[in-house]
């Protein structure tokens, strides 16, 4: 584990700064991550962690915006870290986005269902990396484009969210948000399509979120395939 930094709400000219925790048991990969992070205006990272252990206690303790969190670490692995800061009876769940090295269905499965709000390939490139941080801090979710097709494959055989297990039915407005959620639209691209801001997208999202009683967008998504609202 090496070191940890008080909270900043600013940084690097005034920009809102996001607090990232990197877990990987390599240090090595710690470090190149650290770089490409910190090489961003608007991301900083105030801890790192060796073993999953160490991740959920820093956490738990630092409170960051985002968690990276590798797959593979001795103690507790991704997963069950994933669990503790963000599964279905955490009551403030912390924005955990799942690195790891190994394509499988099984690991982006379970990631998804634990409640990480990302996946991503360690492969996947700089880019990716910085824009999955964004994004999770966005209430959006983003998974390496490599795996998104056989997950949704994957996620089908899971049952449907009855509707009585939402808190209120979806109006025909948040109908509309929920299919675009599905094809894997951002906010703006929702808004561009329905005539309506960016803002109020990620309003209605997050309204639905509510309604469907899950944690992110690819709650909404398989809610949506499950119940017919997917071509």
């Amino acid at each position: 584990m090496a070191g940890a930094g008080d909270p900043a709400d600013v940084a690097r000219g005034g920009t809102l700064v996001i607090r990232v925790l990197v877990a990987d048991d390599q240090e090595r990969v710690r470090r190149n991550l650290r770089v490409i992070l910190d090489a961003q205006r608007d991301i900083e990272v105030v801890a790192e962690a060796a073993d999953g252990r160490s991740a959920v206690d820093l956490a738990r303790r630092l409170r960051p915006d985002v968690v990276l969190a590798d797959i593979r670490m001795p103690a507790l692995d991704g997963l069950e870290v994933t669990r503790a800061l963000a599964g279905p009876d955490v009551r403030e769940p912390i924005q955990v986005v799942v690195i790891t090295t190994f394509d499988l269905d099984s690991y982006v499965y379970s990631a998804l269902r634990n409640g990480a709000c990302g996946f991503l390939l360690k492969r996947s490139g700089p880019a990716l990396l910085v824009e999955a941080v964004r994004a999770a801090t966005s209430g959006e979710a983003l998974i390496s484009p490599s795996v998104t097709v056989r997950l949704l494959r994957h996620l089908a055989a899971a049952p449907p969210v009855p509707e009585h297990a939402m808190a209120e039915p979806l109006t025909e407005r948040e109908l509309d948000i929920t299919r675009l959620v599905a094809q894997g639209l951002t906010n703006a691209e929702i808004g561009a399509a329905l005539f309506i801001s960016a803002g109020t997208a990620k309003t209605h999202v997050a309204s639905v979120q509510r309604k469907l009683r899950v944690r992110n967008r690819v709650g909404i998504a398989l809610w949506a395939r499950d119940n017919g609202l997917t071509a």
